[in-house]
């Protein structure tokens, strides 16, 4: 897992995004989609993720994501490959459990980056993948970006591209 973070070339943001820019930058969980193999889609909620995807743990991360300044927000890359670890519902009310128990109280992000990590030690880990597989599939969405940098879809956003004409983004990873 160590150096995803280098290999990725790609800038976590707040919020969620139509679709990549040349940079990446997208939130944890719309990357974490395009390096399990889906086609990339935005993330508003974790009800937006594929089933094999952990709610409580995809929940956590995208408030670390959310909440987190731009430098604590690249700390969440090596991440990325691990959130694809849905379990049995046991499994996930025991996630779901622990994470509330550890940030019912105010936490520090690096408490948060503690509490992702003892929630993902509970029940089965993800599929392993290498990181040429992820530099592959990241590289790809990159590659068919049209901007430099993503743009954060916000309702004022998605009303002016709706004025505009302007089709909803979203492309597939190789």
């Amino acid at each position: 897992m160590d150096g995803f973070d280098h290999i990725l070339n790609w800038n976590l943001k707040v919020g969620s995004h139509p679709f990549p820019g040349k940079d990446g930058g997208t939130c944890i969980n719309e990357a974490a989609i395009v390096a399990a193999g889906f086609k990339y889609q935005p993330v508003k909620s974790v009800d937006d993720m594929p089933e094999c995807f952990s709610r409580p743990i995809c929940r956590l991360a995208m408030r670390l994501n959310d909440e987190a300044n731009d430098a604590e927000r690249q700390q969440l890359l090596p991440f990325v490959t691990r959130l694809a670890c849905a379990d049995t519902p046991e499994v996930e009310r025991e996630r779901a459990v622990y994470i509330h128990r550890h940030t019912a109280r105010r936490f520090t992000f690096q408490e948060g980056l503690e509490v992702l990590e003892g929630a993902l030690a509970i029940g089965r880990d993800a599929d392993a993948l290498g990181p040429e597989t992820v530099k592959t599939r990241m590289d790809a969405v990159q590659g068919r970006a049209t901007t430099p940098t993503s743009i954060a879809d916000t309702p004022l956003f998605s009303k002016i591209k709706g004025w505009f004409g302007m089709a909803k983004q979203t492309e597939a990873a190789d």
